[in-house]
């Protein structure tokens, strides 16, 4: 080979050099400005009715995630998965889905299975509020979804009894549990929701136990209307639809509990094969012997309860973790 062979090829080999240093921080440069999961598919999921509410309860594995698309095309998340890679694209895919108007965010729990996938909402859509637990955590996962929150300027506030979720549309959620002060258990303090829209009731549990249902049966005995929030009342004795406790866990919905409670459905958030064994088998017995109709993440994906006209049905949509 000629020196000028030669002297060609080196300059070829630094073009092509500088042309790949060139593409590699180009595209770098672009997933720093454009998250790639702004990339991400929408979830093919069904319309919604007009006047109808929908509750979604995803499959994000072993953590919980529900939310609530109103009728005005507003959405409450009310956790958001443990924030793994897989978890996290389920939730956006399904958010871009639902194509909402403006979301709510509320962390029931500091366990990073509720908050996890909270900061990625943050980043990728439009967030008003953010709800936090009573109880915090001293764990890095945990300070990072405050710095996100703090970083995108959302307005806060601390979830405690009474707090009432309302909208236009006549839907409403009240917190139940926790109190304001006093908590010193994470699992305990966790938030409990109680539903209502057009006669339909739900009562939406995070990780409390049989301890915490036993309390909150003892200030039911003193009157029915003990959790009201001024004109919202909740009824537990109407729980139509029952998001259960702790993912089914063996120290959850206890027999009086699900006695009061007497709901038709029950739902279960669990990830497939998981390390707990969630659900426990004695659950699924209690729930079966209080006529509850159960249904499962893990078994059948993502599912939609369709409230409207007075009623409700659900609708298993597969997929999911």
């Amino acid at each position: 080979m000629s020196r000028a062979d030669r002297a060609h090829a080196a300059v070829m080999r630094i073009l092509r050099t500088a042309c790949i240093a060139f593409t590699a921080a180009a595209v770098s440069l672009f997933f720093y400005l454009v998250p790639f999961r702004a990339l991400l598919p929408a979830a093919a999921l069904p319309s919604r009715e007009e006047g109808e509410m929908r509750l979604h309860f995803l499959s994000v594995g072993q953590g919980d995630c529900t939310i609530a698309e109103f009728p005005d095309g507003d959405a409450l998340v009310i956790d958001a998965g443990d924030g793994s890679f897989a978890s996290n694209n389920e939730l956006v895919r399904y958010l871009k889905g639902l194509d909402v108007s403006a979301l709510t965010l509320v962390a029931t729990h500091a366990d990073v299975d509720h908050f996890g996938g909270f900061s990625e909402i943050l980043r990728l859509f439009e967030v008003e509020k953010v709800w936090l637990p009573v109880l915090g955590a001293q764990t890095d996962a945990y300070a990072r979804f405050l710095a996100a929150v703090e970083r995108e300027g959302c307005e806060t506030d601390t979830l405690v009894r009474y707090d009432v979720i309302a909208r236009p549309s006549g839907a409403y959620f009240v917190c139940i549990s926790p109190h304001a002060s006093g908590e010193t258990d994470e699992n305990e303090s966790s938030a409990t929701l109680f539903f209502s829209y057009g006669g339909v009731e739900a009562l939406l549990c995070s990780d409390m136990s049989t301890a915490r249902e036993n309390d909150l049966l003892g200030e039911l005995a003193l009157g029915e209307d003990i959790f009201d929030s001024g004109e919202y009342a909740v009824r537990l004795r109407e729980t139509d639809i029952l998001k259960v406790a702790h993912h089914g866990s063996a120290g959850a919905s206890g027999e009086e509990w699900l006695s009061c409670l007497s709901p038709e459905t029950a739902i279960l958030s669990c990830g497939a094969g998981n390390a707990y064994r969630h659900p426990a088998g004695e659950t699924l017995a209690r729930l079966a012997q209080a006529g509850a109709q159960i249904y499962r993440t893990d078994e059948l994906g993502h599912i939609i309860v369709h409230i409207g006209d007075g009623g409700y049905t659900v609708e298993p949509q597969g997929g999911g973790l």
